[in-house]
């Protein structure tokens, strides 16, 4: 036990010798927090005050669940139960219900879009997907802010809330009917597992008694992040008692859309008297240059929380970075991805980070267009998606068919069998997101392979891994928006899309919708371990009027605000098309310096030598097609007919390590 203390901080071993009463930890991005209370649970169990199986660790999402149980396990407490706040309530849902009710629990849905869209549709209602999806989010709020239909229009009018093209009274009327036809299915959201379960324990005094005699000591992490009805549900659970210890960063808070507050993390001693406060100040995940930037962003403002003070050795400067359009901010932070990983980092420590989904589709391009793999990291948990269990189940069935088949072959033949292939498709959206997950199982059986296990093993390895939510890395650059990539840390991280209109978003209104897309800027700045860029545009089409401004977040920060640092500019020229000098607006368009309805320049012969010559070098190397040179490159290539290694270094696609490799034989092709 001295040695499992000796290993923490002073102030995380403030956290973990904290065993009884209330105790708050207020811990800044990248200071160890599950590491205190993981050490905290696990020194009470070491020392006899909790029983494993009394304790209940509480947190937002699956991954972050699963990663508490395996250090839990590591530090010699594998009883204790580490859940998110669904996952403890559906358990005990499933356990009572039955018995209080004498019939089944209603289906848990795993979308409200359909029954959103039949209520809308039975009033008469049109609304489009966009507006369906915003209808379901503010159902969401509505039910974990506890409000009820018939009170939502005027909540809504009070609260500022709203959904684009319909009124208040038209959400409510949506609302309840969306109520009604989930209980005419006997079906259940999300929300109403949380509210089916306050309910229970509340009116049932047999069923909170028995609840609260196996739970005696609760730790809720992420705690900024808690809604009016999960604090319900945990005084529940508490029935009266302060055996709870708390921890967040109200620095962090970037849900409040969604009904989170950051007060009761903050109001926390004046509910429990008594209360143990400890703050974590010592940043271990990034370099002194990211964590002053941090600061700064929040100093003097309401978001302000802990000051961090960084533990790492000075690293790289932040770059800020301002170009002319969108496509150029992606074009460059793909150059700069591959000049990253020429230099060693790997492509699975660097990610890209922007407000929301739609802006991925550029650096997607710019990506592919260099043969760059990528991830879009996105909602839905990996174990989750329908295409993993689908293959999963088709493993599972060829393990049990007992084939002669050697590990990788069966896994490779089975997802073959769905569609997958060597090479990325071309497609995004659901197209690529089906071969990144069939990619990803067939990266973890060739890992398993390798450390010796068979089919049988990988079976069990992967319902270990779905049983504790524990997602195998992407094999590439992470694409993501601010939102999914907290909790989430990289080598090199390039926060994009940093002007006025995008961060802060053109419709948050008022100071504490501004202030929090402050705090959304500070998550993804805290993501970066030693490279942090941080950039922005002038206008969004190469070409158009360069009117927009940097965020007022950057005041302070960049260069030519005060902050002390170098800015870099690229130039306002846009590229233009060799053929009919229009602005090339994509970026394999950029690429080939021509548009795409543009009659092809290129020495089709010298390609179509180059095509042969790269998939002789590809089935020598054993790799895809792509991984050599992609379609885009060679027609790069044959445009500009370079006969030199310095000509040939300056096409897109090719970079030094390329060049080492490939740079002899593709100079012999093209001089004939």
């Amino acid at each position: 036990m001295t040695d499992l203390l000796q290993a923490l901080d002073p102030e995380q071993r403030a956290v973990a010798e904290a065993l009884r009463g209330p105790v708050r930890v207020l811990a800044g991005a990248g200071t160890g927090k599950t590491r205190a209370i993981t050490h905290r649970i696990a020194h009470g169990v070491a020392t006899g005050v909790y029983a494993p199986t009394e304790v209940l660790a509480v947190t937002f999402t699956a991954r972050a669940a699963g990663e508490m149980r395996t250090r839990l396990r590591g530090l010699g407490a594998p009883g204790v139960q580490a859940r998110t706040f669904h996952s403890a309530a559906l358990r005990q849902l499933r356990w009572f219900w039955p018995r209080i009710h004498n019939r089944d629990l209603p289906t848990l849905t795993e979308s409200k879009l359909g029954l959103v869209a039949r209520s809308a549709s039975r009033l008469r209602i049109q609304a489009e997907t966009g507006q369906l999806r915003d209808l379901a989010s503010e159902i969401e709020w509505a039910k974990v802010s506890n409000v009820r239909p018939e009170q939502y229009a005027a909540l809504a009018a009070r609260s500022g809330r709203q959904v684009t093209g319909l009124s208040a009274d038209e959400v409510s009327r949506v609302f309840a009917g969306y109520e009604e036809a989930k209980r005419l299915d006997d079906r259940m959201d999300m929300e109403d597992v949380l509210l089916l379960t306050a309910a229970m324990l509340a009116d049932d005094e047999r069923v909170s008694a028995e609840v609260r005699r196996q739970y005696r000591f609760f730790t809720v992490d992420e705690f900024q992040d808690v809604s009016p009805l999960q604090i319900t549900l945990l005084d529940l659970w508490l029935g009266g008692r302060d055996e709870i210890c708390v921890v967040g960063d109200p620095a962090q808070t970037i849900y409040s859309f969604a009904g989170a507050d950051a007060d009761h993390l903050r109001h926390f001693p004046r509910k429990f008297a008594g209360t143990t406060s400890v703050e974590l100040v010592r940043n271990y995940r990034s370099t002194p240059e990211v964590v002053g930037a941090a600061n700064t962003l929040l100093r003097g403002t309401p978001s302000h929380g802990v000051d961090l003070v960084a533990q790492r050795p000075p690293g790289p400067g932040v770059t800020w970075v301002e170009h002319p359009d969108e496509v150029e901010e992606a074009e460059a932070t793909a150059a700069e991805i591959l000049r990253l990983r020429d230099s060693g980092v790997p492509l699975t420590e660097i990610a890209v980070l922007f407000r929301i989904n739609a802006q991925s589709e550029v650096y997607e391009e710019a990506l592919s267009a260099r043969g760059i793999p990528y991830v879009v990291r996105g909602a839905h948990r990996f174990f989750e998606r329908p295409e993993v269990r689908e293959a999963i189940t088709l493993i599972r069935g060829t393990a049990r068919a007992g084939g002669d088949e050697a590990l990788v072959d069966s896994v490779r033949a089975t997802l073959a069998g769905r569609g997958w292939s060597p090479e990325p498709p071309t497609a995004r959206g659901a197209v690529r997101d089906r071969w990144e997950s069939y990619q990803a199982l067939l990266s973890l059986a060739e890992s398993f392979h390798e450390a010796g296990g068979d089919l049988p093993g990988f079976v069990a390895d992967l319902d270990r891994r779905a049983a504790e939510q524990h997602a195998p890395v992407a094999d590439g650059v992470t694409l993501a928006t601010l939102h999914t990539a907290k909790g989430l840390e990289w080598d090199a991280v390039f926060v994009t899309g940093v002007q006025e209109g995008t961060l802060p978003i053109s419709f948050a209104e008022g100071p504490a919708e501004v202030e929090e897309e402050r705090r959304l800027l500070y998550v993804g700045i805290t993501r970066a371990r030693l490279h942090l860029v941080v950039s922005w545009s002038r206008s969004r089409n190469p070409g158009g009027r360069g009117t927009r401004k940097p965020s007022r977040f950057l005041d302070g920060l960049r260069p030519d605000s005060g902050a002390g640092q170098r800015v870099s500019r690229r130039p306002v020229k846009a590229a233009m098309c060799r053929t009919c000098g229009r602005p090339l607006g994509t970026a394999a368009e950029r690429k080939v310096g021509r548009c795409s309805d543009c009659p092809t320049t290129y020495d089709e012969e010298l390609f179509e030598r180059l095509r042969q010559w790269r998939k002789q070098r590809a089935d020598d190397d054993s790799v895809p097609a792509y991984v050599v040179f992609t379609d885009k490159t060679l027609e790069a290539i044959a445009e500009a007919r370079p006969s030199t290694h310095a000509q040939l270094l300056k096409v897109s696609g090719v970079g030094p390590s390329k060049l080492e490799a490939y740079g002899a034989e593709v100079l012999e092709l093209v001089s004939g």
